[in-house]
């Protein structure tokens, strides 16, 4: 199977761990392409949800994938979200061609590009970290509900419908959080000089340029891979958003899969080198 050749793949709020990752579609993805970089901008692994008892091996293959692509010469930046936030207690860990690290500035083609994953501008999590936990739970509840409903329109051949797209167009305090976290990222990007802003942490896949009267900057959030089955690809020296189209997703054959270790052992291994 030929790759597609790209320059920068950024992915973000995967959600490995948790019943809704859709993760038999991005391994099939990530299989597709061959990046010289790969940023995985935050809760990649859902740390929060970690549960021994689900952990199916469609999430263990996105893992594996991964360590094949940093066999294959790829460079991968790990940038920390909240729901892996354990882990910046390792940052700057370093590993060949893997690094940990809260944010990135790269320069791309001549312009700064500032990454980092976004929850930083949250209020819930500095000051109700419980709430945000919480909330995460009911998220991954309604996502479950969502897929049993979706599973139900499938039978009577009617299209899928999306329970927390919904809630989020209709409830303004949601649009309010969308439309503030957006603000503040375009206006200290600007202030900073930088010519790209990429995030991730609010699910909605963005690429759109931002103007004020100091100057301009382009606003990019590479989505999820719950709902929105997106990533963020650069190549040409231009920025594209990738929707991945859901079919029958078959489990990918991976012949490598056997000579990687698991996640505990992974897990493990970070935190006795860093």
């Amino acid at each position: 199977m030929s790759k597609r050749k790209v320059e920068i793949v950024v992915i973000s709020d995967v959600h490995l761990g948790t019943y809704g990752c859709n993760a038999k579609a991005l391994n099939k993805y990530l299989k597709s392409i061959k990046p010289k970089i790969l940023i995985l901008n935050g809760d990649i692994i859902d740390i929060w949800q970690f549960n021994k008892r689900y952990w199916p091996q469609s999430h263990m293959k996105v893992v594996q994938r991964i360590f094949k692509m940093l066999g294959d010469d790829t460079k991968v930046y790990y940038l920390t979200g909240n729901h892996d936030e354990m882990l910046r207690k390792f940052t700057d860990f370093k590993m060949g061609n893997f690094e940990l690290l809260n944010k990135l500035v790269l320069e791309v083609d001549g312009k700064k590009a500032w990454f980092f994953h976004g929850d930083v501008f949250d209020v819930t999590m500095k000051h109700s970290k419980w709430l945000a936990k919480l909330g995460a739970v009911g998220y991954d509840i309604l996502i479950l509900l969502n897929s049993f409903v979706n599973w139900c329109m499938k039978i009577m051949g009617k299209g899928k419908v999306s329970f927390s797209k919904k809630i989020k167009s209709k409830v303004k305090s949601a649009i309010k959080f969308i439309d503030d976290f957006e603000v503040t990222a375009t206006e200290i990007a600007i202030q900073n000089k930088y010519d790209y802003v990429i995030c991730g942490h609010i699910h909605q896949p963005q690429i759109r340029e931002v103007k004020n009267p100091e100057g301009s900057t382009l606003y990019l959030n590479s989505g999820d891979w719950i709902e929105n089955l997106t990533a963020l690809e650069y190549h040409e020296k231009t920025w594209s958003l990738y929707h991945h189209v859901e079919e029958n997703e078959d489990e990918v054959e991976d012949e490598f899969l056997k000579d990687i270790p698991d996640i505990h052992s992974l897990l493990k291994t970070i935190s006795q080198s860093a």
